[in-house]
């Protein structure tokens, strides 16, 4: 795999899936419900997202990087919680740490929205799925597989002029 950078602006978005039953060894959920294990997630993307907004705005090289981050998640419980400025009784048990999230939304630094389960970016990241869906979730990303990207391009065809013109691969 590769990252493709294509032509136009920048624009940094992050999206964010959780996988409720996350402890592999002993298959136990890290988390009391669907909604709190998306809305950790959530947190952990957008603080990630906006340590690179300010990273990019910094070096002063992309001009729409001063608007928030648009983070998508596909669990409408835990975009109600980032939006809400007060504490629920439901999300009470929440670690502190993750209400940061809470902190970003209300200052400008990111905003929630809404993606469908299936346009979620993330989902290679916490599921199966089929290869058709797999390669349009990577396609979105701005992965491409060397063969799928070269045979596309209509450059190279084979291993052997990969060899012949020098280029590495593995």
């Amino acid at each position: 795999m590769f990252l493709i950078y294509g032509g136009g602006e920048l624009i940094l978005e992050g999206y964010s899936d959780a996988s409720f039953k996350s402890d592999d060894d002993d298959a136990k959920s890290q988390s009391d419900s669907t909604t709190e294990a998306e809305y950790i997630a959530t947190s952990e993307a957008a603080k990630e997202a906006v340590w690179m907004k300010n990273y990019i705005q910094e070096l002063g090289v992309i001009p729409s990087i001063a608007e928030p981050v648009v983070i998508f998640c596909d669990n409408n419980g835990a975009i109600a919680q980032a939006k809400e400025p007060r504490a629920h009784h439901r999300s009470k048990h929440i670690l502190r740490r993750y209400h940061l999230l809470r902190e970003m939304v209300s200052r400008g630094d990111c905003r929630m929205d809404r993606v469908s389960s299936t346009e979620n970016t993330a989902d290679p990241l916490t599921k199966p799925m089929s290869q058709i869906a797999h390669t349009q979730h990577l396609d979105k990303m701005g992965l491409r597989s060397m063969g799928d990207w070269l045979r596309s391009s209509g450059r190279l065809l084979r291993i052997g002029d990969l060899k012949a013109n020098g280029i590495a691969y593995m």
